[in-house]
Formats: structure tokens, C-alpha cells, sequence
């Protein structure tokens, strides 16, 4: 089989899915996300090798290794999306989310994507990639992560990653099991697994602090929104292991956003290995009421809770 990458975009017409559509009819920012993957499926597939196949026959998996993507405007449950994925340079995509709003198109994403095809080892078999696309195959994950410098750790006899991970100022733990349905190829978290611990663990960072989603949104009618996340994968997170996943609010710009990081790690004996981190953008839109439509200021107490400040 022979395949060459095109230069020619690849363009899918979709819609977002009904179980984004959260607060209102606006779609949260993860099916954003699912909706560029629905672009790079469909732009693999355009060059003559879907996911699937290259599986099968090639013991191939493909995964989004890393997302840098800004939401410049909002998706409604209603809106036709067009998904639009273009080849950058051999391993990397630009990709594009664009709906249409009273007769103008509205750029809702826009970003990059960087993927690799990464040898199975639940395959039962294995051939190199086949034509231009095999300067994207690598015999694992972590071969394809950008991160230089990964935050491995190592644990002290008797200390637990709870011990290490929860100390750090302003931190906030929160450990789960990887379950299977986060999971490419009976093995391994996959890039969207890791969005949804995102969106989640920002919730219960929330909660925790005291000014969780609901509250803010029944006393404020202030909506929580994304403009940019960044998503790296560093290696691979397996089927069961428990991913301890640290959140802190690393800074609070112009008064009305606040930035925030997310690292996961997996514990491997005495050794804490970094498996993901995430950068993320949020503020709060006004619902209704005074100043509806306008990005809220975030006064003293939402401020003193972000930052950790215990009063």
C-alpha cells in the first residue's frame, strides 16, 4: 500500500454532541476537542490509511500526542460545524473549527495538533508505516512527547505520591483509575482521557475551594469558559493504574481570567512517572443581568480562593 500525506485540506461537516451542551445550549470546551478528533480521524483516513487499518495490519495506534488550541468563540448545540485539518510539517496539523452565525462564518478553534502512529504492543502483528506516513511511527509514547525535561520523581522509603504530589503549594490531588473506556487498544489513556481529567479535575479544584460551577452559576449566573488549552502526553498511562492528577492556579491575568496547571503521574514501584500536564485558560461569562454577555471580574473572595488563601 502506498500512501503520500496531501497537502489538501481535509474538511468534515459535523455537529457537536448533545452531552456537551451543559449550562444553557453552549457545548463545553473537551467536545471541542472531540470534534478536532473527528477532523484528524477523517485526515488520515484522506491519505489512505485509516486508524483502524493501520492497526489491524500494521500494529499501528495512532494518537494525539499533544493539543495547542484557542476558542476565540463559543459552539451552540444547533451550530453545523465545519472541522477543517491541514498538514503542517510531518508530524504536526493545523486544525480549524469554523460554524456560521447569521450569515458569517465564526472561527470557533483554532490550534495544532501533533500525532504519532505508536507501535501496539497488543497487536498481533506489526509492518512499518506505510508510505509517507512512516516519519510519524515511534516504538512508544513517550518517543513522541515534546516535554524535555519529564517531572519524574522518586519516593522516599514510606512516602506515598500523596505525600509528595499534595504537598505542593496550592495544589489540589485528585487520584483516579484508569478506566478501560479512557483507553486506546486495550492498553493505554488516550489523548481525549486526558481531556476529560482535565474538565474534571478543574470542577473538584472548584469545589474544593468553595466556589464550585453550580454555586457561582445560581448565585452570579457566571458560566466558567475556556479560550486556550495546551495538552502534552509524556508517556503512556495503562489500563488501571491510578493517575494522580495535581491542578494549582499558577496566575490570574487582567482581573478576569485565571490560569491554571494540570500534571498526572503514575506510580512504577518507588518512582512517580509524569504521564501528562496541561495548561489551561479559563474565565466566567456573564449569564444574564447586569452586564450579560460580558466577561466577569473576578473580585476578592473568587480571587483569594483561586490562589488558595484559607480564611
Amino acid at each position: 500500500m502506498t500512501v503520500t500525506i496531501t497537502p489538501r485540506p481535509t474538511v468534515v461537516h459535523t455537529e457537536p454532541g448533545y452531552e456537551g451542551a451543559n449550562i444553557r445550549t453552549w457545548i463545553g470546551f473537551k467536545h471541542f476537542l472531540y470534534l478536532v478528533e473527528q477532523g484528524v480521524l477523517r485526515w488520515l483516513r484522506d491519505q489512505g490509511a485509516g486508524a483502524g487499518e493501520l492497526y489491524l495490519r500494521h500494529g499501528l495506534g495512532l494518537e494525539i500526542v499533544e493539543s495547542s488550541v484557542q476558542l476565540p468563540a463559543v459552539l451552540e448545540l444547533d451550530d453545523e460545524v465545519r472541522a477543517e485539518v491541514t498538514a503542517a510539517t510531518d508530524n504536526l496539523l493545523n486544525v480549524r473549527l469554523v460554524s456560521t452565525r447569521d450569515g458569517q462564518e465564526v472561527t470557533a478553534l483554532r490550534g495544532r495538533v501533533r500525532v504519532a502512529l505508536v507501535r501496539e504492543r497488543t497487536a498481533e502483528t506489526y509492518r512499518r508505516a506505510p508510505g509517507g506516513l512512516d516519519a510519524l511511527e515511534v516504538p512508544e509514547l513517550a518517543a513522541a512527547t515534546t516535554v524535555r525535561h519529564p517531572d519524574h520523581r522518586s519516593l522516599a522509603p514510606g512516602e506515598t505520591a500523596e505525600d509528595v504530589l499534595g504537598a505542593e503549594p496550592g495544589a489540589h490531588l485528585w487520584s483516579w483509575r484508569a478506566p478501560y473506556f479512557y483507553c486506546h487498544y486495550s492498553d493505554r489513556v488516550q489523548h481525549s482521557g486526558f481531556v476529560r481529567a482535565l474538565e474534571e479535575v478543574v470542577d473538584r479544584f472548584l469545589a474544593d475551594r468553595g466556589i464550585s460551577v453550580g454555586r457561582l452559576l445560581t448565585e452570579r449566573s457566571w458560566i466558567p469558559v475556556v479560550s486556550r488549552s495546551h495538552l502534552q502526553l509524556v508517556e503512556a498511562a495503562r489500563m488501571e493504574e491510578t493517575v494522580h492528577t495535581v491542578f494549582t492556579v499558577t496566575d490570574i491575568l487582567r482581573g478576569v481570567l485565571f490560569d491554571g496547571r494540570m500534571r498526572c503521574h503514575v506510580q512504577r514501584g518507588d518512582r512517580l512517572v509524569q504521564v501528562a500536564q496541561a495548561r489551561i485558560l479559563h474565565g466566567y461569562a456573564i449569564a444574564a443581568g447586569p452586564g450579560a454577555g460580558g466577561m466577569a471580574e473576578l473580585d476578592d473572595e473568587v480571587v483569594a480562593a483561586l490562589r488558595g488563601d484559607r480564611r
